[in-house]
This record gives structure tokens, sequence and C-alpha cells, in this order.
């Protein structure tokens, strides 16, 4: 394909336009087979191998494995600056499978980067795109290895999507729903033992702290902003 000499942005939106419409139904066949087929954080084997399969019949390079996370891909057509990156998530839910629509985030970054690497002749036909299959958002966080890892080193700009039942983002009064960042803390309770008929005054229960500081957080919530929410499990009671 001949680059051209300026940058067109209205033959670069019809190229991206025509790119996509073309890819249509097989970005749909492609969201069908992930949702019909969910794989939990790290074992996305199938879906990420259907996606990288996807990206190279549609003229892009495939790095399968990066980060050390064998689900992990990155693909790319063109070179040089600027980088811009989409990103395309596939693991499922745990005895749920796909409940929060990641079939569909794989195929709307798959898409967009089909569309812009289509657009790359009209737009000078400087830059790269990339398209990042990361693993595990429901569990470790693939994009933080990945980051960590180098991988976004140079990228310029980087967009995702998430699929909703609501059209706003940004929280209202209407309570349309936000879009929020995810830190794990884990807290290990430490008691000390004691007989609960000899001498239960000597021993200390964890689980006591445990409580009080949960009956701290839920006094807490009515003063937290809608930018925050807290919310825990106790994932072991100690033992009898």
């Amino acid at each position: 394909m001949a680059v051209a000499e300026r940058i067109d942005l209205a033959a670069a939106q019809q190229a991206a336009t025509d790119a996509i419409a073309a890819a249509r139904e097989g970005l749909i066949e492609l969201s069908r087979y992930i949702h019909a087929n969910p794989e939990i954080a790290l074992e996305e084997v199938k879906c990420s191998a259907a996606c990288a399969a996807f990206l190279e019949q549609h003229g892009f390079t495939v790095t399968r494995g990066v980060a050390d996370l064998p689900t992990a891909f990155e693909a790319t057509v063109g070179a040089n600056e600027p980088r811009v990156a989409f990103l395309s998530e596939y693991d499922a839910l745990p005895g749920i499978g796909h409940g929060c629509g990641h079939n569909l985030i794989a195929i709307a970054g798959i898409g967009a980067g089909i569309g812009l690497a289509a657009a790359l002749p009209h737009l000078g036909g400087r830059g790269q795109v990339a398209v990042f299959g990361t693993p595990a958002e429901e569990a470790v966080g693939g994009k933080v290895i990945m980051a960590n890892a180098g991988v976004f080193d140079g990228v310029a700009a980087a967009m995702g999507a998430h699929p909703g039942t609501i059209e706003a983002v940004c929280p209202t009064v209407e309570g349309s729903g936000n879009a929020l960042a995810c830190v794990l803390v884990r807290t290990t309770f430490h008691g000390q033992a004691a007989h609960a008929a000899a001498d239960p005054y000597n021993g200390v229960n964890a689980l006591n702290a445990v409580i009080e500081t949960f009956n701290g957080i839920n006094a807490l919530r009515q003063h937290i902003t809608s930018d925050a929410r807290i919310h825990g499990i106790i994932t072991h009671g100690g033992d009898a």
C-alpha cells in the first residue's frame, strides 16, 4: 500500500472504518469463541492463541509469552514513533465465566488495532500500532507484571475498553457508575493460644481483632466518597 505524503485525517478515518467493518464478522466469531471457552487467570491458552492468530491474519507481527507470561502477547504493525497501544483482556471469572465481558474487551482492542493499522498510510506512514494481550486481569494483574517487565516502555498512549450497562463511567448523583483502580492489602492477625476451659484469660483471640476491624470499616463506609471503595473477606478464620 502506498504511503501518503501528507496526513489526511478524513482518509485515515475512512480506512479505519472500512477495515473494522471488513473484520466485523471475524471479530464477532472470536468474541463468541472466547465466551464459549472461559479460561481463568493465567490459563487463557485457547483464548490467547485465538486472539494472536486473528491478529496475524490481519498483518500483525505477534510475539507470544512476553513478560514471561505464557498467555500474554504483543502484536505490532509499523515502526518508529509514536507508538499507540490497545489492550485486550480475555480471562474469565472462576465458576462464572465471562461475567465481566472480557470477550468483548478482547475484540475491542483487536478491532481498534486493526482499524488504526489501516489508517497508518494516511497518517504519513509514521508510528507503530500495538495490541497487547493482557492476561489475569481478574487476579494477579497481568498488566502490572507486563509494565514492570518493561513491555509498555515507549508507548505514547494506550487505550482499553470495558462493556457495561450504562453510558457513563464517571460518578454522578444519579449513580451512573465509575471506574476505579484496585489495590490489594493482605493483613494477618496473630493471637495467643490458651485452653478454653483452664485459662482462657491467657489467650488472645485474633478473630476478635478481625471482627473489630471489619466493624470499623463498616462504620467508615458512610464517610467514604464515591471515588473509593473498601471490600474485604476473611480467607482463614483460625483453627480449633
